[in-house]
């Protein structure tokens, strides 16, 4: 049977619905991608044509990340040099102790929003303690198994994520695509469709790298005054050196930057995670995802250190390194970085020449390659039920409107939860049981799952005056998951007792009997 994308994992309110993959997919394979002896580092090493995928890959993925790299450093009001330098070390660092083989790692839109105001209010100093302390709190979540809370994302929620990122990404696009010389059309028109086409004739060179040379030549031989990568910042020409921030070390330097910190930390381990498990689904490998927590804290230590404005996983360029150049390991990872440094120090001039065109190309087919078009079809849309296409809407909507995708994702989850809480909460159901030997003695069936949504209802299910004396809750089918369930119980026993009549509560699971004996009685007052 094929796999379904959208079946896994998916938090449903109601009875699943098949929906049908279009086409199937390789079967996982079993452990972490290094466990694999052909994607590991010494096979591909071993092996030319693995070996020229990678590095390919790598070349092209370092051509894509320079105006990103400059337009983020832009952004977060910074130096590009900062960004450059950046995407240099976080590459080359998370290659050697990521989790997840192949993802790009390098400076971004997310980690630059949030630290921006650090560089306005206190100077590139602080900023560039921020750096170093968000890292530092990126290894300390890593080793608390922060990452173990992935778990708890939908997955519509995953969905929403991947189909705003494209939008994302698309719309980054449009600055390049406005206002611009009439030549860039045809440009992007022509990168597209050497995208397009060329994998259908041969994959031995990537088809991104292909249309970058061959606009790049049309355009010089032409002469063709478009917008180049030149004219989106200068670009360095030196090596990254050792930066130590000129701070104070007291407490009111650690107010200051602390919580820009811990936003970064927060959303740098976000996106990471989240495109992790993107490129696991894809490659149908595993990750180690608290590896790739704590790498993404070193990296970002590191990169302060050298003066970086840090960052985390970038979606579009890891799209570029596995989906459209077909990367699985270390190798293209690192060597983006190198070929990165490479590329802006040593032939920055040639790099200056490459029309904005060309990478736009590849980066609009980024974004439909990283749509999940399968998830907005009328039969997909049909089937699926109507919480589970408000939890992926929202996500993405949030995403979208605020460019932030911490806040997406939060979004996503809380709705996910609390529609989640409101489908349960009406799961348990009170039944009287007439059929008693004693005319004195009531019973009560509950059945479902008691927890704070649920066993609110709970109360309001008993009739306290026309009961007789005697009064049996048999929990059999029931489960007690909290303390708002036992104080739920306290209030019916309370409100019975006041009556002068006895409650008994039998047939509660070992589970729910523990809790209920641990908090009966102690949670204070009357329901």
């Amino acid at each position: 049977m094929p796999r379904d994308p959208l079946k896994e994992c998916c938090v449903s309110n109601e009875a699943p619905a098949h929906i049908p993959d279009p086409a199937p997919k390789p079967q996982p394979v079993a452990g972490p991608p290094e466990a694999d002896e052909s994607y590991s580092v010494l096979a591909t090493l071993k092996s030319p044509r693995r070996l020229r995928v990678e590095v390919l890959a790598g070349l092209v993925v370092a051509l894509a990340l320079i105006p990103e790299a400059i337009s983020f450093s832009i952004l977060a009001g910074v130096d590009p040099r900062l960004g450059l330098f950046a995407s240099f070390t976080m590459a080359v660092t998370i290659a050697f102790v990521g989790g997840r083989p192949a993802m790009i790692s390098a400076a971004t839109g997310a980690v630059a929003l949030v630290i921006a105001p650090v560089v306005r209010d206190h100077g590139i100093d602080y900023f560039i303690a921020t750096v170093i302390l968000a890292g530092v709190l990126q290894v300390i979540f890593g080793v608390l198994g922060v990452a173990k809370l992935m778990r708890f994302i939908p997955r519509m929620v995953m969905v929403g994520f991947v189909n705003a990122l494209a939008i994302l990404i698309f719309m980054a696009q449009l600055e390049h695509l406005i206002g611009v010389p009439w030549a860039v059309y045809p440009l992007v028109a022509v990168g597209v469709a050497i995208i397009v086409l060329l994998p259908r004739w041969t994959k031995v060179v990537p088809a991104p790298l292909v249309a970058i040379v061959l606009i790049t030549a049309a355009v010089v031989l032409a002469a063709i005054n478009v917008p180049t990568v030149g004219d989106q910042g200068d670009l360095p020409e030196s090596l990254p050196e050792l930066f130590f921030p000129d701070v104070p070390l007291t407490l009111e330097t650690l107010q200051i930057i602390a919580p820009y910190a811990v936003a970064m930390a927060l959303v740098g381990i976000l996106e990471s995670l989240m495109t992790a498990k993107l490129v696991d689904d894809i490659t149908d490998t595993h990750s180690n995802k608290t590896r790739e927590t704590w790498g993404q804290g070193v990296a970002n230590i590191v990169t302060g250190f050298f003066g970086g404005m840090g960052g985390c996983a970038m979606i579009g360029q890891t799209m570029i390194n596995v989906k459209a150049s077909g990367a699985r390991t270390r190798i293209s990872t690192f060597l983006a970085g190198v070929f990165l440094l490479i590329l802006v120090v040593a032939l920055g001039d040639i790099v200056a020449i490459i029309p904005m065109a060309a990478l736009v190309a590849v980066m609009i087919m980024v974004s439909v390659g990283t749509f999940d078009w399968h998830s907005i079809k009328p039969n997909t849309l049909k089937r699926l039920p109507k919480t589970e296409i408000t939890v992926m809407v929202a996500t993405v909507i949030v995403t979208v409107w605020t460019h932030n995708l911490a806040y997406g994702v939060l979004a996503g989850v809380v709705i996910a939860v609390i529609l989640v809480a409101h489908r349960v909460a009406h799961f348990t159901t009170v039944t009287r049981l007439d059929a008693s030997d004693e005319d004195d003695t009531r019973v009560y069936a509950v059945t479902g799952e008691l927890f704070f949504a649920s066993s609110n209802d709970l109360y309001y299910q008993f009739d306290y005056t026309g009961d007789p004396t005697n009064i049996v809750i048999d929990m059999s089918n029931a489960h007690i998951w909290d303390a708002s369930s036992v104080a739920a119980l306290d209030a019916i026993t309370t409100k019975y007792e006041a009556r002068g009549k006895n409650v008994r509560i039998v047939g509660m699971n070992e589970d729910s009997a523990r809790r209920h004996e641990l908090l009966a009685g102690h949670l204070g007052g009357d329901h």
